[in-house]
């Protein structure tokens, strides 16, 4: 147990953290930090945190742990703000869908307390977004990804890998960059590609009037996470720029290998990748759905 875990941005991840951790007694005291002080009253109401300031800085200046739960684009504000206050023990860890550009803003102003910064990445959510959306199951059985480097206090790793196993993640780690690939392909993809198809179907108005109206489970599941935050999906495809180009060119190549198919009436073809891909999903996520 801590003495107290700071939560800045107490959203759908920053509040089914702190009720988790609530629930298990893992720290004495938790207190949220938000721009929206509304927000803050409604995460006290809910049970996500036991108090709030809306001053980071104030915050910060005796805690244990700080998670940064904000958006990607306010993150480097948020360290600027709170670095100088950080008492020297205090151990820093984030929830961001990028790695890199987290880890070289850290790297720039934490600076010599760098070592105590932990990038991490739960890979847990729903389409939702705000406290109101937050539960304290959230996390488990789901995996959780710390990128920590070389330079990483072994003891803060430690600290943010217990927090995790706490709600009940299963901690994993990874190289920064091989995660930010990884997620480009697997993650941030697959909601451009939602956002994408809702809106081809806007674009045509027999569409619009037809396939949103009688849309069934496939166009329901696979447009899902178009319901997502359009400001966060903005922030997160900017900050893996590089990666989600490389994978979308590799998309674009194999959409134009089915569309070269069916041009042709290649039946073969056409099975083939779908037979592929088939069996490749089956493998890995059949088991899975059928437990669930």
């Amino acid at each position: 147990m801590i003495k107290k875990l700071v939560i800045i941005g107490v959203g759908l991840i920053g509040g089914s953290l702190g009720l988790a951790l609530r629930r298990t007694e893992w720290a004495e005291k938790i207190v949220g930090v938000g721009r929206s002080r509304g927000n803050l009253v409604r995460a006290v109401e809910l049970g996500a945190i036991d108090s709030f300031e809306q001053s980071a800085a104030k915050a910060c200046s005796d805690a244990d742990l700080v998670v940064i739960a904000a958006s990607l684009s306010g993150f480097s504000s948020i360290l600027n703000s709170i670095s100088v206050a950080l008492p020297e023990s205090c151990i820093v860890t984030d929830v961001g869908s990028v790695k890199s550009t987290v880890i070289k803003d850290s790297e720039l102003l934490l600076a010599e307390k760098f070592p105590n910064f932990v990038p991490g990445h739960p890979l847990a959510g729903t389409e939702k977004s705000g406290v109101a959306s937050a539960f304290s199951t959230l996390f488990e059985e789901h995996k959780i990804i710390l990128t920590p480097l070389k330079r990483t206090n072994a003891h803060a790793i430690e600290l943010v890998r217990a927090m995790w196993c706490a709600v009940g993640g299963r901690v994993v780690n990874m190289e920064p960059q091989a995660h930010d690939i990884a997620l480009a392909a697997t993650s941030h993809l697959p909601h451009i590609l939602a956002y994408n198809l809702v809106d081809t179907v806007l674009q045509h108005q027999e569409l619009k009037d037809n396939v949103l109206e009688l849309s069934a489970g496939s166009f329901r599941d696979i447009t899902r996470i178009a319901s997502s935050s359009p400001e966060m999906w903005a922030d997160i495809s900017l900050a893996n720029q590089k990666n989600l180009l490389d994978v979308c060119l590799q998309y674009e190549k194999g959409l134009a290998a089915i569309m070269r198919a069916l041009k042709s009436r290649d039946r073969k073809a056409l099975e083939s990748i779908f037979d592929r891909a088939k069996i490749a999903r089956d493998e890995h996520f059949l088991d899975e759905e059928k437990d669930a």
